[in-house]
């Protein structure tokens, strides 16, 4: 998968560098602004049971 994106990412190696670090820095805002708290607010983790 990464060879495929690499493939047709266009420019010399620079601009491909570039590229593939604004497409990762695009993915972690992703995440970190959508994903993560959906998945926040659909997984139990805080309804903690304790037995005494």
């Amino acid at each position: 998968m990464y060879g495929w994106i690499w493939r047709r990412l266009p420019g010399p190696l620079p601009v491909r560098l570039l590229l593939v670090a604004v497409l990762l820095a695009a993915a972690v805002y992703l995440l970190f602004t959508v994903v993560f708290p959906w998945a926040e607010s659909a997984l139990p983790f805080l309804e903690v049971t304790v037995d005494d």
